[in-house]
Formats: C-alpha cells, sequence, structure tokens
C-alpha cells in the first residue's frame, strides 16, 4: 500500500467514527441515557486533549526544534490562531449545544435540529484539519510524521466521534425524526471532517514550510471545542463524577495509542 492510499484511508477512518456511532439509531429504542451521553461525551473530550498533546501541539514544538528555545513561539501562535477562528465560527454560525436552551451566534429561524447539526460540524472542522496537517506531512516527506503517527491521530478522532455521531442521532430521532434521516443527519455532521482534511492536504504545498503553526492551530481548535463545549455539557448536573471518569480514560487511551503505536 502506497502513501497515498493509506492516507485515502486514514481521512476515511474518522468519518467511519460518525456513521458506526449515528447507526445507533438503528438498534436503540429511546433516546440515550442522559448519564451515558454525559460519559460518553467526557470521553470524547479526554481523547481529543490527549491528541491536541501528544499529536498537534508536541510534533509543533519538536518541528520547531532548530530555532532552540524559541521552539515554542510557533506553537504559542498557531495554538492563538486556532482559538481565536473557533471563536470566530462561534460568532458568525447560528447553532445550539446539547443540553442547550439558547442558541449562539447571529439570530436565526432555523429548526433547533439544523443549529444542533450546525455546533458538530463547527468543531469537526479543526478535527479535519488536523488529521489533514499531519497526514500531508506524512506524504510529503518533509516532516517527521510517520504512517503510524498520523494512523494514530486518525484513529483517535474516529475513536471520539463514535460517540458524537449516537448523540446526535438520537436525539434527532426523539424528536420526531425517522431513523433513516436521523441517521443520516448524524452522519451527515461528519463529512466535514474528510473534505476539511482533504483540502489541507491539496494545499500541503503551502502547509509544510508552516507545519509548526498549523499542527498547533489545530490543536488550539481543537481544545476550544473541548472547553467550549465538551467540557460543560459532561459538567452539568449529576453524575459528573462518571464523566470526569470516562474523560481520563479517554485520555489515558489516546496517549497509550499515540506513544506505543506513534
Amino acid at each position: 500500500m502506497n502513501n497515498y492510499e493509506l492516507t485515502s484511508i486514514g481521512l476515511l477512518i474518522p468519518f467511519l467514527g460518525t456513521v458506526l456511532g449515528s447507526a445507533c439509531v438503528f438498534f436503540m429504542k429511546k433516546d440515550l441515557n442522559v448519564t451515558i451521553q454525559k460519559i460518553l461525551t467526557g470521553f470524547a473530550a479526554g481523547v481529543m486533549v490527549a491528541a491536541s498533546i501528544w499529536s498537534l501541539i508536541i510534533p509543533a514544538i519538536d518541528q520547531a526544534a532548530s530555532m532552540g528555545k524559541a521552539a515554542v513561539i510557533p506553537a504559542i501562535i498557531g495554538f492563538w490562531i486556532g482559538i481565536l477562528f473557533l471563536l470566530l465560527l462561534d460568532k458568525v454560525i447560528p447553532h445550539i449545544h446539547q443540553f442547550a436552551d439558547k442558541a449562539e451566534g447571529p439570530k436565526s429561524t432555523l429548526k433547533k435540529n439544523t443549529m444542533m447539526l450546525l455546533a458538530v460540524t463547527i468543531h469537526n472542522i479543526p478535527e479535519g484539519m488536523a488529521v489533514g496537517v499531519v497526514f500531508a506531512g506524512f506524504i510529503t516527506g518533509k516532516a517527521e510524521i510517520t504512517s503510524a503517527g498520523a494512523m494514530v491521530l486518525a484513529l483517535g478522532i474516529a475513536i471520539q466521534n463514535f460517540p458524537e455521531g449516537a448523540i446526535i442521532s438520537m436525539p434527532l430521532r426523539s424528536e420526531g425524526s425517522s431513523k433513516a434521516k436521523a441517521f443520516w443527519g448524524g452522519a451527515f455532521s461528519g463529512a466535514v471532517e474528510p473534505i476539511s482534511a482533504f483540502l489541507t492536504i491539496l494545499a500541503s504545498a503551502f502547509i509544510i514550510p508552516t507545519l509548526p503553526y498549523l499542527l498547533a492551530f489545530a490543536a488550539g481548535a481543537m481544545l476550544y471545542v473541548v472547553v467550549e463545549e465538551l467540557i460543560p455539557e459532561m459538567s452539568e448536573g449529576e453524575h459528573s463524577n462518571l464523566a470526569t471518569i470516562a474523560f481520563s480514560a479517554g485520555f489515558t487511551l489516546m496517549m497509550a495509542l499515540d506513544v506505543v503505536l506513534g
């Protein structure tokens, strides 16, 4: 299997995670229990935090090692650009988060289901870019990114996408959508990931010289999602301790995958 075939598979793995999670709507008669949703959200948050550190921020600093002690500067700049980018999307796109009663962004007449899908789509964009920039570094050979390291990130994103797919499709079903419509709604929310990853790779000629910045950019964007959305959702109300344990489990799993396989 050549590098391009491996990359094609890697770009689809996160999307497959969302599709499989969305398919839960065909096998479950009732909406996900709130406690289960909190546990799954906590697990996904843990995976994203670990991926941001080991797969993105540390490699970003390593890529700029020739700068000596200033190697952290590209990581800081890229990180803050990622934070501000997601903040901008939050302000210009109407959306509503899980368990929230009030929509965010500009006023809109969109239905709640549509705005829930937009909320998930917003934070899938940086995940897709993260996978794309890592595989761009791998296929060009200009960065010290191995095939295993790139696949680990794709697998980590897929793992956290599985509960995400279920969390978006099951509420759609409970609010009156057919099983098929709820499934496609959940699956569609993840379609932006391979698209944004592919577009990132197409621009690889421009990306590689600034790889440390873009790795950190993806990390900043992902951590914005974790702190602004996932942690509040997992911590609200009862059983937040179970969500915290799930967060720790997700963090540990992703950390182990990256260190052992990356």
